[in-house]
């Protein structure tokens, strides 16, 4: 068999995309498919027609090009996380405006707040018009420049009808800075603002510091966000940028997004496997610890299967691609990643409910707050009432109330994918910290889903004849245990004969013609429905190999019982463990099976199941899994099968085995990669933390709000004489922000 020849012109379309060798990931003008890995600068995708943009608060909003939110005004950020460097476009025009904003209002405020200094109390230039039109003059390019985006955004906002953060910015810096100007070119028209000297108080500093401390907490928020993609990236730099066909003339390095299904590529000493495929040449060991999470290298050998991302070990290999870009395991685990960062979980709608009348009555506040000091207030009225309506309108701050919980999804879905949990939405997430009740297949998810035939007891047949009888019915079957007994039979070197006449029976066996004689395998039951007695004496040498947890099958033919066929399907080494750490995490255990009760109950007992239900068909599994929720109990249920599809959509979270099928994976919320019963563990960890951190980030934002309003109108006033600077105001409603970001990035820590 010779490799096929690649044109080198010839460009696959197959879902990665690179320039300039450098991965990053895009999707088509559907925005939902393709999404897969890749590697140029941000900057660079964003050039690119098929580059999304969205809102992390609002993930419904898209746009092809770079901007601002048109309903909170925060930065777009891509769609889909990218390897590489930052598009930190946004970042530097910020900290250009802070450096150049932080210069200029530096000597504004030393000017306005040197009377404090004792030293300075009588220094001719901390007065007069020199010192006030020089704090005009400096802060003038502060807030007409520096600000000017907070101004746009702020515009927008009233424009489009979504009052946000940049409205109340927009309209206290405004303010201000405005009352401050008209008061210098119209001292008379103030009267009653006359404050030192007799000439009416300027606020040109609280202006100029406001800016310049919400521009503080914008770069702060924008590297603080940046960090929230870091756990798809590292899963992005998995992927190598280039591949080493395998052609007549002779290996050449290629881009990987020209590599197409069917092409062979040359594996190296230290090379990373660049796509999914299989061994056709050559042998080496693997290092699997993205999939497996155990640091042994694998031995691959012509046949095996290999991962693109895992890494070669000291032999080389040829190997026949079989799936790319998006459709390879490290493109789909990348997708669901993606997807589930964007996902909004049910308690965000508490805080959207919030924040759609916030801005409108911190408004109104703002203006109540005015109008009662300049009804009951002391002189200056108008001065205290500028001073209090501005901090209301600052101190807001809804971003922190829209960020809780989106941000803490981003952080956690991210932490749990580099465990190998992948969540598929945020609403699993949620949901799997209420579940009390975890309900387990038994084979593939307890046991290692690889049976093997371990007991053959014929009964007035040679061995090696029964076992012929038996294997040759049952190639023609797609259940595991056919396959078991297949593979028995070749280790055995027994020649198998073709079939005649095959029937299947679901859940109970099958009936087929091989040799001349009537051949039939499945449950006692099943071979009684078909007309077989004499059962007996079989179902009694079961029961000592069904005790011992292996599964039985019993063989009849030409319409008399012939015997039995026990396998056994080996418990994970890992799940006794498991079992132990899901059970300190408070959780009720039971399996559901479709094998027998005897060998059920015998693996139950060896792991210390809470509860167990056998010969149970697939819609009996749904139905427990339906009983369970009547009762009350909120329950997840973990399997690997195609047969638990149906009962993992039923479930409150369904948890698929990465090592399972398809179908089991799309139809749960949750997929554990390494196929590993202790990953759910971890997924519960990750739930309860996650949630815990949402729940924090909300009643901080709650709280920071509902104290600091009334203290920005002046409440402490009649009391304790104390009013809350604009400058403060301004500086706490940038730290919340970065605050409740902060908090999220702490999951990227937490233990699972």
């Amino acid at each position: 068999m010779s490799p096929p020849k690649v044109p080198p012109s010839a460009v696959a379309r197959n879902g990665w995309h690179r320039k300039k060798q450098t991965p990053f990931m895009t999707e088509d003008d559907n925005h939902a498919k393709n999404a897969s890995v890749g590697t140029p600068a941000q900057s660079e995708v964003a050039q690119m027609p098929n580059a999304i943009w969205t809102c992390p608060m609002h993930p419904q909003i898209e746009r092809s090009e770079p901007g601002a939110c048109p309903i909170c005004g925060m930065a777009l950020e891509p769609k889909t996380v990218v390897a590489g460097p930052e598009d930190d476009t946004e970042l530097r025009d910020m900290m250009r405006r802070l450096w150049i904003g932080g210069a200029l209002t530096l000597p504004v405020f030393v000017v306005a707040m040197g009377h404090l200094v004792p030293a300075w109390s009588h220094a001719a230039w901390l007065g007069g018009a020199v010192s006030r039109w020089g704090q005009f003059a400096l802060s003038t390019p502060v807030v007409g420049w520096a600000a000017w985006p907070f101004f746009v955004r702020g515009w927008r906002s009233l424009a489009n009808r979504s009052l946000n953060m940049f409205t109340l910015i927009a309209l206290g810096v405004g303010a201000a800075y405005v009352f401050s100007a008209v008061t210098m070119f119209f001292p008379q028209a103030f009267p009653s603002a006359a404050g030192h000297g007799g000439m009416p108080d300027i606020y040109f500093e609280a202006a100029a510091v406001i800016v310049v401390l919400v521009l503080l907490g914008q770069v702060l928020e924008l590297r603080a966000r940046n960090r929230t993609g870091s756990a798809i990236k590292a899963l992005l730099d998995l992927a190598p940028p280039t591949a080493r066909q395998v052609a007549p003339g002779g290996d050449h390095v290629v881009a990987l997004d020209l590599v197409k299904v069917g092409d062979w590529l040359r594996v190296v000493p230290g090379d990373k496997v660049p796509v999914d495929g299989a061994v056709v040449e050559g042998h080496s060991s693997v290092e699997e610890s993205m999939i497996t999470g155990e640091p042994l290298p694998v031995e691959k050998t012509v046949g095996d299967k290999v991962t693109g991302g895992t890494v070669n070990g000291t032999g080389s290999f040829v190997m026949r691609a079989e799936r790319i870009g998006s459709d390879t395991l490290l493109g789909q685990i990348v997708n669901m990643v993606t997807e589930a960062q964007r996902s909004r979980a049910p308690i965000q709608g508490l805080a959207d409910k919030v924040a759609g009348i916030f801005v409108p009555v911190v408004l109104g506040v703002s203006v109540l707050t005015f109008i009662l000091w300049m009804a009951l207030g002391p002189e200056p009225k108008l001065a205290h009432a500028i001073v209090s309506a501005v901090a209301v309108l600052i101190i807001a701050c809804p971003c922190a109330l829209g960020l809780a919980t989106p941000m803490s999804i981003m952080v956690g879905v991210g932490r749990g994918a580099q465990e190998g949990v992948l969540v598929k939405n945020a609403e699993a997430l949620e949901r799997l910290e209420k579940v009390i009740t975890l309900v387990v297949d038994k084979t593939g998810t307890l046991t290692e889903g690889k049976p093997r035939l371990v007991d053959i007891l014929p009964v007035g047949l040679d061995a090696r004849e029964f076992l012929r009888l038996a294997a040759s019915l049952e190639q023609n079957s797609e259940h595991p245990l056919a396959a078991a007994i297949v593979q028995g039979a070749k280790e055995q070197n027994v020649a198998l004969d073709a079939v005649k006449d095959f029937r299947s029976v679901t859940a109970g066996g099958v009936v087929g013609n091989v040799s001349g004689h009537a051949v039939m395998i499945g449950k006692p039951d099943f071979l009684r429905n078909e007309k077989i007695g004499g059962l007996e004496p079989l179902e009694a040498s079961a029961v000592q190999l069904q005790a011992a947890g292996k599964t039985t099958v019993f063989v009849a033919v030409d319409g008399k019982p012939a015997g039995i066929l026990a396998v056994a399907d080996p418990i994970k080494a890992t799940t006794a463990e498991a079992i132990k750490e899901l059970h300190a995490l408070g959780l009720k255990i039971v399996m559901l099976t479709g094998d027998n009760r005897r060998t059920a109950a015998a693996v139950a007992k060896q792991l210390g199941l809470d509860g167990v239900e056998a010969e149970i068909e697939p819609a009996g599994k749904v139905a427990h899994v339906k009983k369970l929720n009547a009762a009350g109990e909120h329950v997840a249920m973990a399997g690997d099968g195609i047969n638990d599809a149906p009962a993992l959509s039923e479930a409150d979270v369904g948890i698929a085995m990465g090592t399972g099928t398809d179908v089991a994976m799309q139809s749960a919320g949750i997929t554990l990669v390494k196929g590993d019963l202790r990953g759910i563990a971890k997924a519960i960890r990750l739930s309860r933390a996650t949630m815990s951190n949402i729940r924090q980030n909300l009643f901080f934002a709650f709280l920071y709000n509902a104290l600091g309003i009334p203290l920005a109108a002046g409440v402490l006033y009649p009391f304790f004489g104390l009013l809350l600077s604009p400058m403060i105001a301004g500086a706490a409603m940038s730290l919340s922000s970065v605050s409740v970001i902060s908090n999220a990035l702490r999951l990227r820590k937490v233990k699972l």
